[in-house]
């Protein structure tokens, strides 16, 4: 990395408001060629603002933007692509009904002579960007039919076959599995020898740590401090970031199980099962695992989402087999799903139509709604989830991801569910965020309730849960104790390193 030349990118007093509120203030950024720079802040520091920006789908107020020096003016996605920027999005920018070689072939598709799309070439093509990355994945599969985490590798190939000079990574790894992640880092190291100088956006400490060289925190809009990461630690970015000194994200006081409410007894569906264990009153269990392990399917079949094809679930000893996630509600199940805005918010409604949709028979008797009463029940969960009350109203997709997250959690919170399942309840989630949702889950077991936690985060897994079930292949391979467990352990087990990793546990406590 040259410290000495003109910085790659350079942003200068960047200004943008919404109304209001004032996104970003002032804000200040340099890129050098060869570098990786962290950008980190809570959810609603301005990190999505100042990255719209730079993509062109967004106008700054005030402000310079200098790509080598020179000042450039960034109106649109293709002015960001002239300039040598490139953005790979957390949410994913992709077509699901086309395939995988078509979505990395879009907007820049080749032609035959005679002006027709070249299948062939556009095949081919898919085949080398994603040999690029060291992605296994079959370009002609319709890409809605790949796990999240394939779907943003994909989403990285295209980013990356561009040949950017500038590029920004927004939480890249959130949906990616270790192997996956370790390839992408692999991938990253490789770019900035090449020159390239990359924006990091994370809430991941440990990437971080291993992969820039410098960090920036915003806060509230506002440019915070630049420091390199061999002078910092995990602590001052951390402070920087929220204002003030965090304790320990996963300590709690042990809690007490009590009787079962969860019984699963040898679950199957589509590549999964047998599966069998007990989710107890006031305990967390996580499931952990791999991509592809499972886990989700397992949520999805006990919520009835998906088909299953045998076994018997029991809560608080009645039989359960819902048809649909409607009877699953019935029988006491709450599902805050791994991918909330597709299937777990309905995002052009407000908060207050989003987190009382699941309860709205208990505000009306009769038939009719009785609107005050339902909404002062919605703001009490929002007050417990420290949620803005003047969100009410907004549109969810509006919120931060972190807010959006807690609209999905009051719903059930609303609903008093006995059993919830939470799948990646922190992905794409800042760490003050994080805390107050770790506080809601222990809140929630402290309550009497059963929770079973969907994690690919193992210090989270570990750090918040009382037992892990560990999945490979559809199964459960092991279930660990948390407080006498290890990362290292889970993943001898997640990857069949262990040496007793083929025998499946049934997860069952005494």
């Amino acid at each position: 990395m040259n410290t000495l030349a003109a910085p790659l990118l350079r942003l200068e007093g960047v200004s943008k408001r919404y109304g209001a509120t004032l996104a970003l203030n002032d804000v200040h950024l340099d890129l050098r060629a060869g570098e990786v720079h962290a950008l980190m802040g809570e959810n609603g520091a301005g990190k999505s603002t100042l990255m719209k920006i730079l993509a062109g789908n967004v106008e700054r107020d005030s402000g310079r933007i200098l790509v080598d020096g020179r000042e450039v003016d960034i109106r649109s996605p293709r002015d960001a692509r002239a300039h040598g920027i490139a953005i790979i999005h957390q949410e994913l920018n992709t077509v699901p009904g086309m395939t995988v070689a078509e979505n990395l072939s879009l907007g820049a598709e080749p032609r035959t002579r005679l002006g027709t799309l070249d299948r062939a070439r556009v095949l081919r093509e898919a085949r080398e960007k994603l040999a690029r990355i060291g992605a296994a994945i079959d370009p002609r599969r319709p890409l809605g039919s790949l796990s999240i985490g394939m779907q943003q590798m994909v989403e990285i190939a295209r980013a990356v076959s561009e040949n950017a000079r500038i590029l920004v990574l927004d939480e890249p790894t959130a949906a990616l599995s270790r192997a996956e992640a370790q390839a992408l880092y692999a991938l990253i190291r490789q770019m900035r020898a090449a020159g390239v100088g990359m924006v990091y956006i994370s809430h991941r400490m440990e990437e971080v740590w291993q992969l820039a060289d410098r960090v920036t925190v915003f806060r509230d809009g506002t440019h915070v401090g630049t420091g390199a990461m061999a002078d910092l630690a995990p602590g001052d970015v951390v402070r920087m970031m929220v204002g003030r000194p965090v304790a320990d994200l996963y300590r709690h006081e042990p809690r007490r199980p009590g009787d079962p409410v969860l019984d699963v007894e040898n679950l199957s569906g589509e590549g999964i099962g047998p599966v069998s264990f007990r989710v107890h009153a006031g305990e967390v269990v996580c499931m952990a695992g791999l991509i592809g392990s499972g886990r989700t399917e397992v949520a999805r079949l006990l919520f009835g989402a998906d088909r299953r094809s045998g076994g018997e679930v029991r809560v608080s000893g009645r039989s359960s087999r819902p048809a649909d996630p409607h009877a699953a509600i019935h029988d006491g199940f709450g599902f805050v799903p791994e991918d909330r805005k597709a299937q777990g918010l309905f995002l052009n409604h407000s908060v207050e139509a989003n987190v009382v949709i699941s309860t709205l028979g208990r505000f009306a008797p009769g038939g009719v709604v009785r609107a005050r009463k339902a909404r002062e029940a919605v703001l009490d969960q929002m007050r417990r989830l420290r949620l803005r009350l003047n969100a009410l109203a907004l549109p969810v997709r509006a919120l931060s991801g972190g807010n959006q997250q807690k609209a999905a959690l009051a719903r059930w919170l609303l609903r008093d569910s006995a059993i919830l399942i939470l799948d990646e309840p922190t992905r794409g989630v800042d760490i003050g965020a994080k805390r107050e949702i770790y506080e809601v889950i222990d809140g929630l077991a402290r309550a009497g309730k059963a929770v079973l936690v969907v994690s690919s985060d193992l210090p989270e897994a570990i750090g918040i849960s009382d037992r892990l079930l560990v999945m490979r292949g559809g199964r459960i391979v092991k279930e660990l104790s948390s407080a006498d467990t290890t990362e290292e352990e889970v993943m001898l087990h997640a990857t069949g390193a262990a040496p007793q990793a083929n025998a499946t546990t049934q997860g069952a406590t005494p």
